[in-house]
């Protein structure tokens, strides 16, 4: 139990000082809205809590065995760790933070694919998106995730340290990357991730959601021939067909039988028929 409530205490504190921070924000970008923009994603907030407190404090000892396991078997080359160990310290977080956001992009497509689009859907089904639907993930996305984005640095070798501080600049980024704000940092998007450009990615248009794929560095959208200007599409409606659901309701939304062998463009198109 002193483990659940060490962990509840952490998240809780970490979830408190982003808060503050995108509050402040959002207050200097809404001003006379604020109020009404808080009225309006606090049914969909209370939903993202749950989850992210769920995830990330009930399940997360049960997420650490397999990823552990994993990264034991992976194991690190002597051989790389040197050579890490000998390059630019600069390098090599900029090395670790792209390696990590180029196994968080393949993993984030496959997760509109027909199979595992069931499970992402529920990070989709923020109708009100803000910073803090960046935790609105059903427990198997985010064992996908801790699964997978680090592979390629755990099996490379990068020191601990790289590994901690791009994880520190790749959260942090995607907050803002969700943040209820209409940046597109202009020709700086095809370079970053913008809030716009990720807002795209949600659009309640589902054939548009096979676009803005990363999480951090738009460049590997640009790359990849996934990156499409959100400037024609500021401020647009997010969610998915079937909408939102309750806290529990995400957690078996995969279940549903609609969601087993599709993927978004095809729900479209059944709902349509």
């Amino acid at each position: 139990m002193g483990l659940f409530l060490d962990l509840l205490r952490n998240v809780l504190l970490i979830l408190a000082a982003h808060g503050v921070v995108f509050g402040l924000l959002a207050f200097a970008t809404k001003r006379n809205g604020f109020i009404k923009a808080v009225g309006a994603t606090r049914e969909e907030f209370s939903k993202n809590l749950a989850l992210a407190i769920f995830n990330s404090v009930l399940l997360a000892p049960f997420f650490e065995a397999p990823s552990g396991a994993l990264h034991a078997t992976i194991g690190t080359n002597p051989t790389l760790a040197s050579f890490w160990e000998g390059t630019n310290e600069v390098l090599v977080l900029a090395a670790a933070a792209v390696l990590i956001d180029f196994a968080a992009y393949w993993r984030h497509r496959l997760e509109h694919e027909p199979g595992l689009w069931r499970f992402h859907a529920t990070h989709h089904s923020d109708t009100a998106i803000h910073w803090l639907t960046v935790h609105r993930k059903h427990p198997v996305g985010k064992l996908l995730s801790v699964l997978i984005d680090l592979l390629p640095v755990v099996a490379l070798g990068f020191p601990l340290w790289s590994i901690a501080a791009a994880q520190l600049l790749r959260t942090f980024w995607g907050y803002l990357a969700h943040a209820d704000v209409p940046w597109t940092f202009g020709r700086f998007g095809k370079v970053m991730i913008s809030p716009a450009a990720h807002r795209l990615h949600h659009i309640r248009d589902e054939r548009l959601m096979g676009t803005n794929y990363s999480n951090t560095f738009a460049f590997l959208d640009v790359m990849f021939g996934t990156y499409v200007d959100p400037t024609p599409h500021v401020n647009c409606e997010t969610g998915i067909e079937e909408g939102p659901r309750s806290f529990w309701g995400e957690l078996a939304r995969p279940w549903e039988a609609r969601y087993r062998d599709s993927k978004p463009s095809e729900q479209v198109d059944e709902a349509a028929a």
